[in-house]
């Protein structure tokens, strides 16, 4: 697969903001924040403990370890965004000198805390158009990250659907409005819904209690697919959620890999992995003395193709040979 293909230009934002402040190295021990909606059991032992893994592997291979010269001051939500000011306003306070923020809601809540603590954010989204910053070529402020450029990637996602399923008309769209990254992408997937003539139905779940009748609503006539919308609410309710898309027998396209633990049938978006180890990267460039303004936001340049043929065979699927041959992973 050519993963070059999905990368499209971004247009400048319309944010305005002063200078960052100087950088300085860390001191010793530097102390990271990790700010994060998700639970701690989920990064601790749960499905999303691998990207945790990721980043903090990755600082040790810059030479920052946990109990010597780094400490790692996590913040976790706990699934509940309106928490995340007050946990970012924390870190500040402490303080720290530079903040990881998983997700765009975490970087907003952290760019609304502070303008001179550098942060280093990760997002599925684009953050152009997420108000995270103005530019990914100098993204001013305190602010730069990694940019999996999700919105762009709907249209794609829509096309997977329609191979996987014949005869498909329908395609709805669960997600969290309270993500700041929902808006950019219902506008991209609506879009690419209107030029493959497929209806986009929008579900959207503020709360692990709307589950079911969200999706029991939809009800499945062999027409029907599901997108879920990348959101870490709706990843820590992965398994809860990936269960009623079996009762229902809906097919689903995920954009995360963490909803391959819960056995979801198909995913396909960037690579998360990476983007901590990413993020990583940054946040050693910025203990080191490197300022904000001088590095750029990345973007994602790999992309994943993965199908999970136990969960298409418990919902009744043949997948078809084209797809398999073009997976970058397939789950037997």
């Amino acid at each position: 697969m050519d993963r070059r293909a999905f990368i499209s230009g971004i247009t400048l934002g319309l944010l305005t903001s002063p200078l960052a402040a100087e950088a300085q190295p860390a001191r010793m021990p530097a102390r990271v924040g990790f700010l994060t909606p998700n639970s701690r059991l989920a990064f601790a032992s749960g499905e999303r403990r691998v990207y945790r893994e990721a980043f903090s592997g990755r600082l040790r291979e810059l030479g920052w370890t946990e109990g010597q010269n780094l400490v790692i001051e996590g913040r976790y939500a706990e699934g509940a965004y309106d928490r995340l000011q007050v946990l970012a306003v924390e870190l500040v306070s402490l303080p720290v000198d530079v903040i990881f923020a998983n997700s765009a809601p975490a970087a907003l809540a952290a760019k609304r805390a502070t303008r001179s603590v550098p942060i280093v954010f990760e997002t599925l989204g684009e953050p152009i158009s997420g108000g995270l910053v103005s530019s990914l070529a100098r993204p001013e402020r305190n602010l730069t990250g990694i940019s999996g450029l999700g919105p762009e990637l709907s249209g794609k996602r829509l096309e997977l659907l329609r191979e996987l399923v014949p005869g498909l008309r329908r395609v709805a769209l669960l997600v969290n409005p309270k993500n700041v990254m929902t808006v950019p992408t219902l506008r991209e997937t609506e879009k690419a819904g209107a030029i493959l003539r497929l209806r986009i139905e929008v579900l959207e779940v503020r709360s692990p209690d709307q589950l079911e009748g969200a999706i029991g609503g939809v009800g499945s006539d062999g027409a029907t697919a599901m997108i879920i919308v990348p959101d870490p609410i709706l990843l820590t309710n992965a398994r809860r959620i990936q269960a009623l898309l079996l009762k229902h027998r809906l097919p689903a396209v995920h954009a995360e890999t963490g909803w391959l633990q819960a056995g979801g049938l198909m995913l396909f978006g960037s690579s998360l992995l990476d983007h901590f180890r990413q993020a990583a990267t940054l946040v050693d460039k910025i203990l080191r003395g490197a300022r904000v303004a001088d590095l750029p936001v990345e973007q994602s340049t790999r992309f994943e193709l993965i199908i999970n043929l136990k969960t298409a065979k418990a919902l009744g699927l043949t997948i078809p040979p084209s797809l398999l041959l073009r997976a970058d992973q397939v789950i037997e």
